[in-house]
């Protein structure tokens, strides 16, 4: 074929089209290259030269990663030259590296650490001495920045800046002095980081991590003054299970379950009961938006990461989002409200811990708009490593955990509430109840499989009962710029629109199981699909603990007491 090419990778014959690295060419031979910079989902960077190898011919080493195949080429990926530079590379990087593996909060994540075991480190022969010691950047309430951990690779500046199109840090000075730095150093809390979270994902160290809330969580469940219930996103089922061994995408539910009311928590609940009460005022909103003739498109507003975005970038834009809350926090609204009141407990006595996927969950929590009961209403999140955390802290053998159910009525959910996890998820649970209320007529197929998938943007046009709703999804801010792009400039063809920050959706967030890669957001998102089939009820409207929490307390959607506890306001913020 003359757009392929043939050569020899390690005395193996391999054909592939042209264009591709010998980096991706030697996994087509069963090698992997070892790397530090190279990111499959990101721009070629070439700086780390840890996947240097030999071809014949070429006097110097040539990084893998950034070197195309060419037709008759020979080369060795590990020759003693390779295996010499790769050591030598890593010395050099480990000589300036922190030597506090055994209390980081990545060291069995770490990509150094792994690297330098698997070739055979054992002793450095180069004097250990920093010439400079970087203060710790901790000015966010998300994610906590040390570059004294810092290797260079500049993964997070490429995801920061490629995947999310926001660009808050970058490389600054030169030489021995480059460091990765905020606009004029202000820390990531005062210049547009979104909080997603991403940077974390990407980074091969301990260079970015979140900020931990473990602590005072078991002060919480500690404190005999508090009662502490504690909400599970539909995003973490899916992948908390990867923090104790078990394969990508496996559906632990019952056990997540089990081990939380382990730790001492006094009821276990759903996020997904609020993601079910998400979806009946926001489906009422875009309903009478469409009716009176109100700002569209509408844009959903679950994500917090995706929220502080626009708030940057577009304000002007900021009149299409939905003003209902997320499900967290719609969560902690009515737990300190409507169940507060049911078991005869104060408001500022009630704890509520969120475990999320995210970690601009943590940012979301803290917005003064989050307050509706005269506290906030939610006071501690968790990422889902964070989760991990505790249940090994106690001692938990989760594998082996039995299967247990959340409490009620606020652990009651539908299967549109699960499906929130996966990009899309949303705008079909929406759909769901959407046509039905237009309509008054059931659903033959509930699954939307046109919006489904891992596909940056998907659009659609559902046909209800007449009308032609035209949707979009986008998952990663920088495909969310291209469709705010379109609703600036009063061009954009939709009435709904779903944005998510993360690839992938809330499976993907920057709060997941380290590592998040393509192949394991899509084992995820298969686990979230299968729990949606196998619930008994699918449709958000027909949950019955939301429609005694509308009979017993709201009244109706989109009502006086529903707008108050449910929906909020947006704030715009300066660019940097």
């Amino acid at each position: 074929m003359s757009d392929s090419v043939n050569l020899i990778i390690d005395n193996q014959e391999v054909t592939v089209p042209q264009g591709t690295t010998i980096f991706e060419a030697a996994k087509k031979v069963n090698v992997d290259i070892p790397h530090l910079c190279y990111h499959e989902e990101l721009s070629i960077y070439g700086a780390c030269r840890i996947c240097v190898v030999e071809i014949k011919g070429r006097p110097r080493l040539e990084p893998s990663c950034a070197c195309l195949a060419e037709k008759g080429m020979i080369v060795k990926t590990n020759s003693l030259r390779v295996r010499k530079a790769r050591r030598m590379i890593l010395e050099l990087l480990l000589a300036n590296h922190p030597e506090d593996c055994i209390t980081c909060d990545r060291n069995q994540t770490c990509d150094l650490r792994k690297l330098s075991h698997d070739l055979g480190i054992r002793e450095l022969r180069f004097e250990k001495g920093r010439k400079y010691h970087y203060a710790i950047d901790d000015s966010s309430p998300s994610i906590i920045r040390d570059p004294n951990k810092c290797i260079q690779c500049s993964k997070c500046i490429r995801v920061c800046l490629e995947v999310q199109s926001v660009g808050a840090i970058e490389f600054v000075n030169r030489g021995s002095k480059t460091q990765v730095l905020t606009f004029f150093d202000r820390g990531l809390n005062n210049v547009e980081c979104t909080n997603c979270g991403q940077c974390i994902l990407a980074c091969p160290t301990g260079a970015l991590r979140e900020r931990s809330m473990v602590d005072e969580v078991w002060g919480a469940i500690s404190d005999p003054g508090k009662f502490v219930v504690v909400q599970t996103a539909p995003a973490v089922r899916a992948a908390i299970g990867e923090g104790f061994g078990m394969p990508p995408g496996s559906l632990v539910t019952g056990k997540m379950v089990a081990a939380l009311r382990r730790l001492g928590f006094d009821k276990v609940f759903d996020t997904q009961f609020s993601a079910d009460l998400t979806i009946m005022e926001e489906g009422h909103e875009l309903i009478e938006r469409i009716k009176n003739k109100g700002t569209l498109p509408m844009i959903t507003s679950c994500s917090p990461g995706w929220i502080k975005y626009v708030e940057h970038f577009f304000p002007e834009c900021l009149e299409h989002i939905s003003t209902c809350k997320s499900p967290q926090q719609m969560f902690g609204a009515v737990a300190k409200t409507y169940y507060a009141d049911k078991i005869g407990i104060k408001p500022e006595n009630m704890h509520v811990v969120s475990i999320m996927p995210c970690t601009a969950k943590k940012f979301e929590a803290q917005r003064p708009e989050m307050m509706t009961s005269g506290v906030p209403d939610v006071d501690t999140v968790l990422t889902t490593r964070e989760a991990v955390r505790m249940i090994k802290e106690a001692g938990i053998d989760f594998v082996n955990l039995p299967d247990e159910d959340f409490d009620e009525p606020l652990g009651m959910s539908t299967g549109a509430a699960v499906i929130f996890g996966a990009t899309g998820g949303v705008m079909e649970a929406a759909l769901r109840t959407a046509y039905e209320v237009i309509t008054g007529k059931a659903l033959k197929n509930l699954d939307f499989k046109q919006i489904r998938g891992m596909k940056g943007i998907k659009v659609a046009d559902i046909d209800i009962n007449g009308l032609n709703l035209k949707v979009a999804v986008a998952h990663g801010l920088s495909r969310a710029e291209v469709l705010l792009d379109q609703v600036k400039k009063g061009v954009s063809p939709y009435h709904f629109i779903e944005i998510m920050a993360c690839p992938g959706g809330c499976l993907g967030g920057g709060g997941q199981p380290i590592p998040t890669t393509p192949a394991i957001r899509e084992a995820r998102a298969k686990s979230i699909y299968i729990e949606d089939s196998n619930k008994t009820i699918r449709k958000s409207h027909e949950n019955p603990a939301i429609l005694a929490l509308y009979k017993e307390f709201l009244g109706e959607p989109l009502g006086e007491k529903s707008h108050h506890l449910l929906h909020t306001t947006y704030t715009k913020r300066d660019r940097y």
